[in-house]
């Protein structure tokens, strides 16, 4: 489990990146599977969700997880907001709303949590790279724009992903954020004819690009075992299911 140092002084929120200590499960999704989508015993993905909500400081019916699709959806939860139904098809969540906790489940894409200081509005993203492809982060600025929010007082932090020293990817990859903008290159290494992207680079300079200041990035690498995340990329190696990390923010 960890925490932002930027987030931490802000004492009206709450905010965990979740990594996989601390659960009920077991095998490869050992402990702290959050991943309903997962192979792993509903009842132990349940109950793992449980010892996150408590942890958080929220009811359980509170706990709001999406249903991620690598987009660049976003869902406002408002006061009408049905708890009890279907999760929401999307990748980001944005809340003005107390005790509701906000989250989304990662396994080497980078998990986001927002905070405008001053309109005291919080929001968790889902970043792997179609998302962040798609520009989710830049409809959800311009959306918060429009809705008053100050550059200057969001404060971002880009949680655990994958490092790009085990990020390989092909040459149509690349070419793909060439297409897109030719300055798009410095995200990329070329080791011996191999290509390796960054991330959470990438994200942070769309965000700077946007005009935010206030970025933090933890480096840690989900694919590292000894970080103690679940990583698609690690479990794919050996043809296994894998479990997912949850990342949560919420206004006490």
């Amino acid at each position: 489990m960890i925490i932002s140092k930027r987030l931490l002084k802000f004492k009206e929120i709450n905010h965990f990146f979740f990594n996989r200590k601390g659960g009920v499960s077991s095998g490869i999704y050992k402990s702290l599977n959050c991943g309903i989508g997962s192979n792993d015993k509903k009842k132990n993905v349940l109950k793992n969700l449980q010892i996150v909500s408590k942890k958080i400081g929220c009811s359980e019916k509170k706990l709001v997880i999406l249903n991620q699709t690598h987009s660049n959806k976003f869902h406002f939860i408002r006061k009408n907001h049905q708890f009890n139904k279907k999760r929401i098809k999307a990748d980001a969540l944005i809340t003005d709303l107390k005790n509701v906790a906000i989250s989304i489940l990662t396994a080497d894409c980078a998990p986001i949590l927002f905070y405008d200081i001053k309109k005291r509005i919080i929001g968790a993203v889902h970043a792997g790279w179609k998302g962040a492809y798609k520009k989710i982060l830049f409809r959800i600025v311009q959306h918060l724009l429009k809705k008053g929010s100050k550059l200057n007082n969001l404060y971002f932090t880009i949680g655990p992903s994958i490092a790009q020293k085990n990020y390989e990817v092909g040459v149509e990859f690349k070419k793909k954020f060439l297409r897109q903008d030719l300055k798009n290159k410095k995200y990329f290494k070329n080791i011996k004819n191999k290509f390796f992207f960054s991330l959470n680079d990438y994200i942070k300079g769309q965000l700077k690009d946007m005009g935010i200041k206030n970025i933090e990035i933890i480096k840690k690498d989900t694919y590292n075992h000894k970080n103690n995340f679940f990583s698609s990329r690690r479990s794919k190696k050996n043809n296994h299911d894998y479990g997912r990390n949850i990342s949560v923010i919420m206004i006490k």
